[in-house]
């Protein structure tokens, strides 16, 4: 029992303390170790004296001493050492309430290690992984099926970008102008994929984590502060509330999946689709009609619009698909073309589409492939085969939510 429960105080605390520490240390990889230091003195000690009662606070207290040991071991010869040094021990002086202090400023520092870890100088690819792994806390299996590759292939970024951000002596700072912009679209990259996983859980027993949508919606609207005149905040800000409003509506009171198809649309936020249609006009206004967050947005509003699953605009949705496919190619975003395409023209048009995916390299193991070709030969009377692609998709799928909705498809079509 008290493992579990600092297994969740962790997961809540530790990026708050990445962030505070890096801050104090302009030591992004340094702030990660000293944090990992922090919750091994608290595996040690409180077992035996209980979790104390501002837990965070306590980490906090206990990284930053860490860091202050750190600095006197290596003789603080640097200026900038003697002045963190400084810095540091008043701060244990005085010791403030830290959770407060966390809280106070948990929005902006956040952002802002987020725009430290997507630095030009790090590989594209390398950015999103680092700020998601370090900052938000994703794991490395939970990145991998974001971006669709390896573990391992994530893991070797993740590696090699905190290996620059440390000997580079990066800043640690919120750019400006120019620079900003720069960094907008990875940071945009990120927030995007923390939502994604709020939104659908890779591993783990819940299909939601509404943690993180509300972190990744949070952050967009202080994006949208920063940048208000950039059109793809608003894109991405639409896409996420549009996509929020249906929250309530996505598990049953087991808290199993209801596709939406199923959904109960009177369960929908309204709020949160005026939210996300406004956001989206914006984008529009600022000709933004045409880029990525937005595209997605406006499909999703397709569907806030539809009284039912059926009487959506699915020539529009396809449409909008195929704009997105031809602004960054996606075996995904063909795959969810498919699926439009299959409710505007036919089950048939939409399996010869997917059965050209089949042999993707990035959908060998993405159980959605198989899912939606269950879905469409079920449609089309191929009942056995439906049968053995919703078993294949069962098979592939980490959420055990996810998992067990889908065996369940699998035994009704035998059934």
């Amino acid at each position: 029992m008290i493992g579990r429960s600092i297994a969740a105080v962790w997961k809540i605390e530790q990026p708050r303390l990445i962030t505070s520490l890096a801050r104090l240390l302009r030591d992004v990889p340094l702030a990660e170790d000293l944090t990992q230091e922090a919750l091994l003195a608290a595996l040690e000690h409180w077992p035996a004296s209980g979790i104390p009662e501002k837990p965070g606070a306590w980490l906090m207290a206990t990284a930053k001493r860490k860091a202050l040991d750190h600095l006197r071991r290596g003789k603080m010869l640097a200026r900038k050492h003697a002045q963190l040094a400084h810095e540091l021990e008043q701060d244990e002086q005085t010791m403030p309430d830290l959770d407060s202090a966390l809280d106070d400023d948990i929005g902006d520092e956040m952002l802002r290690l987020i725009f430290t870890a997507c630095h030009p100088r790090l590989p594209r690819d390398a950015r999103a992984a680092l700020a998601l792994r370090m900052i938000c806390g994703l794991t490395t299996a939970e990145i991998s099926r974001a971006f669709l590759v390896p573990e391992a292939t994530v893991a070797q970024r993740i590696t090699r970008a905190k290996r620059t951000l440390s000997d580079a002596g990066l800043a640690y700072e919120t750019p400006r102008g120019p620079e900003l912009s720069e960094r907008l679209p990875s940071v945009l990259e990120v927030i995007y994929l923390i939502f994604n996983e709020g939104y659908t859980a890779a591993r783990g027993d819940d299909w939601l984590r509404p943690e993180l949508c509300n972190e990744a919606l949070r952050m967009g609207r202080a994006l949208i502060a920063i940048r208000p005149r950039e059109a793809e905040p608003h894109g991405l800000l639409a896409l996420m509330e549009l996509n929020a409003s249906r929250a309530a509506a996505r598990t049953d009171a087991a808290g199993d999946p209801i596709l939406i198809p199923d959904q109960d649309r009177s369960l929908w936020d309204r709020i949160a689709i005026r939210r996300g249609v406004q956001a989206l006009a914006r984008a529009e206004e600022l000709g933004g009609a045409g880029g990525f967050y937005a595209l997605q947005a406006a499909i999703i509003a397709c569907h806030a619009r539809a009284g039912k699953y059926a009487d959506n605009d699915w020539a529009r949705t396809a449409s909008l698909y195929g704009h997105l496919m031809a602004l960054r190619p996606s075996p995904i975003i063909e795959l969810n073309r498919a699926v439009a395409i299959g409710m505007a023209q036919g089950p048939a048009a939409a399996l010869a589409i997917v059965d050209g995916l089949r042999d993707a390299p990035a959908l060998k193991s993405y159980h959605l492939l198989y899912s939606v070709r269950g879905d469409l030969l079920e449609k089309l009377g191929r009942r056995e085969e439906a049968r053995a692609e919703f078993h294949t998709a069962a098979g592939l799928a980490a959420n055990r939510r996810e998992r067990e909705m889908l065996e369940r498809r699998a035994a009704a079509i035998c059934d």
